[in-house]
């Protein structure tokens, strides 16, 4: 299996980062894909949303047909749902793609290249309304979604579980697990700062 991950300037840095993290741990306990790449569209390097700079493996010139691809949010999404040339090449991976996932609102980049409409998903919370005023998507308020073979997140460190639950669907629960193990991922149940803080995040983010 080979997995692109998809970069541009103002992406979100956990946003991919996280999933990077379980993609390749899972390549370190079994068979997870190779290659695993950071996919640009130019090659040149990319300003993350946090001044991260990073350098992709490929160009979408040099990419090869992916099975899988992840389209990470941020800021940036806001500019590159009107990019034709990043929307064309998700749309044109995505018809060879056995997964197509997002984290974030990388949903809106999906719905930009035809991959959302009619699917449920989700997004980063505050961000959810802007998803349904799109009118054809039947939005989840969940941690992640997956409709078929497409795969959404919730905000940033959503991008986590979205890919632990995808490697689960492809490689068992055991994998999943043994790559949960690896990296350490058991969140804290801690709550910080004051209700007021807590009390603007859907009702679904407090049952966790």
């Amino acid at each position: 299996m080979n997995f692109g991950i998809l970069v541009f300037d103002g992406v979100e840095e956990l946003d991919f980062v996280g999933p990077w993290e379980m993609l390749t741990m899972w390549r370190k306990v079994g068979a997870g894909p190779e290659p695993c790449l950071i996919v640009g569209e130019s090659g040149a390097p990319v300003t993350c949303a946090k001044g991260l700079s990073i350098n992709p493996h490929v160009s979408f010139a040099d990419c090869p047909a992916l099975d899988c691809l992840l389209v990470p949010g941020g800021q940036g999404t806001r500019r590159e749902v009107n990019n034709p040339v990043l929307v064309e090449f998700v749309a044109g991976q995505a018809r060879n793609c056995s997964a197509v996932l997002s984290v974030c609102t990388g949903a809106f980049v999906l719905h930009a290249a035809g991959l959302l409409s009619g699917k449920a998903a989700t997004t980063h919370w505050a961000s959810l309304d802007r998803l349904r005023a799109l009118g054809d998507v039947q939005v989840r308020e969940q941690r992640f979604v997956r409709d078929g073979d497409i795969w959404t997140s919730a905000g940033v460190s959503a991008g986590i579980d979205l890919t632990l639950g995808f490697i689960a669907s492809v490689a068992g629960a055991e994998t999943s697990g043994e790559v949960q193990l690896q990296a350490e991922y058991y969140p804290a149940t801690s709550r910080y700062g004051g209700p007021e803080i807590h009390a603007r995040a859907p009702a679904y983010l407090e049952r966790q």
